[in-house]
C-alpha cells in the first residue's frame, strides 16, 4: 500500500520498499481422463518436457487439504491463484489483474481478469474466489483454515471478489497467494474426494494422468492467463526413489530437474548438473509443550535454550548452504530483528545451573523427543542436551503430525517453509491458535497487540521494517520455540533446463525453456 489513501489503487504491487534477500509400484493408480481433445502421451517426441523427480510429491492434490507445505509448490503447477510473488517477494497480479482496499483498510477487492476459465470450462470468477475461500475455511480437513482467521466474509460481484476482514490487515495480498489459496473449479470442488483424484485448476498445466503418491504427467494449458510466457509443453512428476540414485537419473536423462539434499549438491555439480539455490523462508525449530512438565518450568526452558550450538545444526547438515539462526526467518529478511539476535547464546555450564536451580542433578531430567521419522536434527539434539546434562530418548511415531497439531506432545521438532505474509509467519509460529505453536493457547506477553500493529500498516509503509522486526521480537519471547538453522532449497537440474526466476519459496515457470527435445 502506498502511505497515503486507506483507498490505495494497488497494480502490479502490494509493497514498493521493502528489503529482501529472499524458499515403485503404485498400490492403485487412477487414469485422470484427458480434459480436452488432446490425446496420446504428453510427453510425446518432439515436446519440450519437464521431468521433475521430487521428494516431496503430493500427498493430496485438492490444495485445501495439501495445506501450504511444501506441496504447494508441485499443485502450482495445476492451479494458480489471485497472487504470486515475483523475486523480491512482493504480490503481483496472478489470477486477479489489480486489487484495492476500502478507506478503513478491513475490506479488500481483488479484479479479475476477463475470459479466464478452469479447466472444466467453469468461469474464473468472483464466485470462485468465494467458494474457495469458504472451502478452505469451513472444510473438515482443511489445513488452511488457521490462515484465513482474518477473513470474515467474501462477498462475489461478476469478476470482482471482495473479501471482508475481521480487523484492518495490509497482509492480504500477501498471503492469497499460491501458497494459501490456490483455485479450484468450484464445480469440481463441489466434490473434494474426486478433485483429490482429479484436479481442476486454472494454472499454467493441466493433470492427463495421475497415479497417486508415485507419478502425474501434464500438459500445457492453452487457457492459462499468461500461457504465452510458458514454453514447457509437458511435465512428467514422478516421486523421488532412493536419494542416493537422484543424481544418476539427472546425469543419464531420466529426469532433468529434482529437488535436492545440501549433501547431494557436490555431487550434482561433479556430474555438470546445475544447483540452483533458490531463497527462502525454512526455518527449523525445537518445539516445547509449556503446557506440559517439565517446560512449566522457565528455569528448563532456559536451559534447553542455552543447551544449543546452531552452527553445529549448520556445519553437519547444510554442508554450507544453510545458517544459523534463533528467528523463523533468514537473515536480511525484512521481519529478521537485529535486536533479538543471539538472546540465549550457547553455554551448556549456564544450562547445567539452571537446570540444579530447577532440582534436576545431571542425567535425572529424560525427555522423549518425539518425530515422524528418522531425523539427524533430532540426533544433534539429543548429544547436546546430554552435554547439559538432559537425557532425551528418540520416538518414532509415523503418526505424528496428530498428536503434534492437537498439541497433545511435549517435545518435537518442526520445520517450516514460512509464509509469503510475514505476520501470517509470526502468527502460525506464537499466536494462541498457530498450527506451529505447540504450546497452544499460549502466546508471549505482547505479541498478539504489536501483530496487530503490523497488519494495521501498509507494506510499502517507511515504519513497516520497524513495526514488523517489533513484532518479531515480541514473538521471540515466546517460551514455546527454539529456532536453530535455516537452509536454502537446492534443485538439480540438466543445463537443458534454462535458469528459473529466483522467487523466494517458490517455483516460477515462467520464461523457462527445456531444450533437446526429441
Amino acid at each position: 500500500m502506498e502511505n497515503r489513501p486507506r483507498r490505495a489503487r494497488r497494480r502490479l504491487r502490494t509493497a514498493g520498499r521493502r528489503p529482501h534477500t529472499a524458499l515403485g509400484v503404485a498400490l492403485a493408480a487412477v487414469l485422470v481422463p484427458a480434459l480436452s481433445g488432446c490425446g496420446g502421451d504428453a510427453a510425446s517426441a518432439g515436446t519440450a518436457t519437464l521431468k521433475w523427480t521430487s521428494s516431496y510429491f503430493p500427498a493430496h492434490w485438492d490444495p485445501v487439504v495439501s495445506g501450504s507445505g511444501a506441496q504447494f509448490r508441485e499443485l502450482a503447477l495445476v492451479y494458480a491463484a489471485l497472487t504470486r510473488v515475483d523475486e523480491n517477494g512482493e504480490a503481483v497480479p496472478d489470477l486477479a489483474e489489480s486489487w484495492d482496499y476500502n478507506d478503513k483498510g478491513d475490506a479488500v477487492t481483488f479484479h479479475l481478469r476477463k475470459g479466464l476459465t478452469f479447466s472444466d470450462g467453469e468461469p474464473v470468477d468472483g464466485a470462485a474466489v468465494k467458494a474457495a475461500v469458504e472451502r478452505a475455511k469451513e472444510q473438515k480437513d482443511s489445513a488452511l483454515f488457521g490462515d484465513l482467521t482474518s477473513i470474515k466474509s467474501v462477498e462475489a460481484d461478476g469478476l470482482d471478489a471482495t473479501v471482508h476482514l475481521t480487523q484492518v490487515d495490509y497482509q492480504i495480498p500477501q498471503l492469497l497467494g499460491s501458497r494459501v489459496l490456490q483455485i479450484a473449479s468450484p464445480k469440481a470442488a463441489g466434490s473434494p474426494a474426486e478433485l483429490d483424484r482429479n484436479p481442476v485448476g486454472a494454472g499454467p498445466f493441466v493433470v492427463e494422468q495421475l497415479v497417486p503418491g508415485t507419478k502425474a504427467v501434464l500438459r500445457k494449458n492453452p487457457d492459462y492467463w499468461d500461457a504465452g510466457n510458458i514454453h514447457i509443453d509437458a511435465v512428467e512428476l514422478t516421486s523421488a526413489p532412493d536419494a542416493s540414485t537422484v543424481v544418476s537419473g539427472l546425469r543419464t536423462g531420466v529426469y532433468n530437474f529434482a529437488d535436492i539434499e545440501p549433501s547431494q549438491a557436490a555431487a550434482a555439480k561433479k556430474a555438470g548438473l546445475d544447483v540452483f539455490v533458490q531463497p527462502g523462508f525454512n526455518a527449523a525449530n525445537i518445539s516445547l509443550n509449556v503446557n506440559k512438565a517439565p517446560f512449566k518450568d522457565d528455569r528448563v526452558v532456559d536451559a534447553v535454550r542455552h543447551a544449543v550450538n546452531r552452527q553445529e545444526f549448520v556445519d553437519k547438515l547444510t554442508f554450507g548452504y544453510g545458517e544459523a539462526t534463533d528467528q523463523p526467518f533468514p537473515k536480511g529478511y525484512v521481519a529478521y530483528d537485529p535486536e533479538s539476535e543471539n538472546a540465549y547464546p550457547y553455554d551448556p555450564e549456564k544450562s547445567r545451573e539452571l537446570l540444579a536451580e530447577a532440582g534436576y542433578r545431571p542425567g535425572e531430567l529424560k525427555l522423549n523427543l518425539v518425530i515422524p521419522a528418522e531425523d539427524p536434527q533430532a540426533e544433534i539434539v539429543q548429544s547436546q542436551l546430554g552435554k547439559a546434562g538432559i537425557t532425551v530418548t528418540i520416538k518414532i511415531d509415523k503418526n505424528w503430525a496428530t498428536p503434534f497439531f492437537a498439541k497433545d506432545l511435549t517435545f518435537s521438532l518442526y520445520s517450516t517453509t514460512g509464509r509469503d505474509s510475514a505476520a501470517q509467519t509470526l502468527t502460525a509460529h506464537f499466536g494462541p491458535d498457530g498450527p506451529l505453536n505447540l504450546s497452544s493457547p499460549y502466546q508471549p506477553e505482547g505479541f498478539g497487540k504489536a501483530v496487530a500493529e503490523v497488519r494495521r500498516t501498509p507494506l510499502d509503509a517507511p515504519e513497516y521494517p520497524r513495526v514488523l522486526q517489533r513484532a518479531t521480537r515480541a514473538g521471540l519471547e515466546s517460551k514455546a520455540l527454539v529456532f536453530t538453522y535455516s537452509a536454502p532449497n537446492l534443485i538439480a537440474k540438466s543445463p537443458s533446463v534454462s535458469d528459473l526466476p529466483k522467487n523466494p519459496a517458490h517455483i516460477n515457470w515462467t520464461g523457462v525453456t527445456v531444450d533437446g527435445a526429441r
